[in-house]
């Protein structure tokens, strides 16, 4: 799949999914941009042969920082913008085909896949919070530098 049918497909997927949470129409383009910038940061990254959980947990920070840009200069929750941005990253195929082999009984295959699954939902969650983590350092720093 060429770069152009990834961007189209993740920003589709990012802002297809927002509808569901009624969020403004406003912001819907926003959403699916911040859910493409995220999937192409993965796409590339797995493309030139990274793990999948580092490439996951560099694209959900992205989407984290991207989120908090826009949450603050459209004066919008950060939550509407990294909720759709994390859309396109989590591990739904990877989540059914380790539940398909559970119900067929091949164990080993269906452990390596959930461990993958979990190891990859983990990773958003962490690109997510250490995110956030920096963005407090740094207002910490500047309330501390005024004082």
């Amino acid at each position: 799949m060429s770069i152009v049918e990834q961007l189209i497909t993740s920003f589709i997927a990012s802002a297809a999914f927002v509808i569901l949470f009624n969020v403004p129409k406003e912001s819907l383009i926003k959403c699916g941009f911040v859910g493409m910038i995220g999937w192409v940061v993965y796409f590339s990254m797995t493309s030139y042969g990274m793990d999948p959980v580092i490439s996951t947990v560099t694209a959900s920070f992205f989407i984290a920082v991207i989120s908090q840009l826009f949450a603050k200069y459209y004066k919008t929750p950060i939550i509407i913008f990294t909720v759709a941005g994390i859309i396109p990253l989590v591990p739904g195929g990877l989540a059914y085909d380790a539940m398909r082999n559970f119900v067929q009984n091949d164990y080993n295959m269906a452990i390596g896949l959930a461990a993958k699954a979990f190891m990859i939902s983990g990773s958003i969650a962490i690109g997510i919070v250490f995110s956030e983590v920096i963005n407090q350092l740094i207002r910490r720093t500047k309330l501390n530098a005024r004082a």
